[in-house]
């Protein structure tokens, strides 16, 4: 279970790596995954998370506060929102459009009610 653990943190930062780059691929999700499933798995790769300069905040603020910056919201909203207008400009089937940015537009939600780092998030606050 520990190398199915490992490749699904390896797995989940190679995906939010391209996220970065991506319109509509989220970054954040899967840098928090990865940050579990290395827990879980690889102290060393844990640490080495943790300790990047890139994705370790994320990960402290997600372990002690269950916060995200407003930074990333932002980010993840305006990536989203423009996912959404390409996906109704080339998407033949409204239908999928539509699915696709209520899909985005329910994780935005989840995503602005997280409290952010410093503003009513207490340590060890659950969600």
């Amino acid at each position: 279970m520990r190398y199915v653990l490992l490749a699904v943190a390896v797995i989940s930062l190679a995906i939010g790596i391209v996220g970065i780059f991506v319109p509509g691929l989220p970054t954040t999700d899967f840098v928090l995954i990865a940050g579990w499933a290395a827990a879980q798995s690889s102290p060393r790769f844990h640490a080495w998370l943790e300790s990047h300069p890139r994705f370790g905040p994320v990960l402290r603020n997600w372990r002690e506060t269950r916060s995200v910056s407003r930074r990333a919201k932002w980010m993840a909203t305006v990536m989203m929102s423009l996912s959404a207008v390409i996906l109704f400009a080339t998407v033949r089937r409204l239908w999928v459009a539509e699915l696709l940015t209520a899909c985005m537009a329910a994780v935005a939600v989840w995503l602005w009610l997280r409290p952010e780092p410093g503003r009513g998030a207490a340590p060890g606050a659950v969600p």
